[in-house]
């Protein structure tokens, strides 16, 4: 499926709705350009869990922890990751198996070690469409999933 979202606020109130159905042991994937909104994407699902402290893009330190939503939030940025295994050397399965809920962005570079059935999220902007707007391709929502007042193009 297919989202639109006009600006910023658009695609931080996506990703809330997103952050507000996650299950336990979910994982979601971000994939897009430098500067497409995966962090903001972020921000908004963390603000769903209930998370109320600044979310940053953890670049350099490949992962950040929140607690005090309704369950654990693993945020990820793996653009910086070398190999794999430094995935394997900061124990990324009790991550990702574990009853947390993990975003990655940039997952395309940990393909071979991501859960089958995680949900992947692209961002792609179209400036024909106008500066601010972004296309969210969603697959593998699971089907309880709502996604309130957005349309599918």
């Amino acid at each position: 499926m297919t989202i639109d979202a006009n600006s910023a606020a658009e695609t931080y109130e996506f990703g809330r709705q997103l952050g507000g159905q996650a299950r336990p042991g979910a994982v979601y994937t971000l994939e897009g350009d430098l500067g497409v909104g995966k962090t903001m994407l972020t921000k908004g699902f963390a603000r769903g869990l209930g998370i109320t402290e600044p979310i940053s893009s953890p670049t350099f330190t490949i992962i950040q922890e929140y607690e005090g939503g309704k369950m654990p939030f693993y945020h990820f940025d793996v653009y910086r990751i070398g190999d794999v295994e430094e995935m394997e050397e900061i124990g990324y399965e009790d991550y990702f198996y574990g009853q947390g809920v993990c975003v990655i962005e940039w997952a395309g570079l940990i393909s071979e070690i991501l859960p089958e059935n995680c949900v992947r999220i692209t961002i792609d902007k179209d400036l024909e469409k106008g500066f601010d707007y972004r296309k969210i391709t969603v697959e593998n929502l699971p089907e309880n999933g709502s996604l309130g007042k957005w349309r599918e193009t």
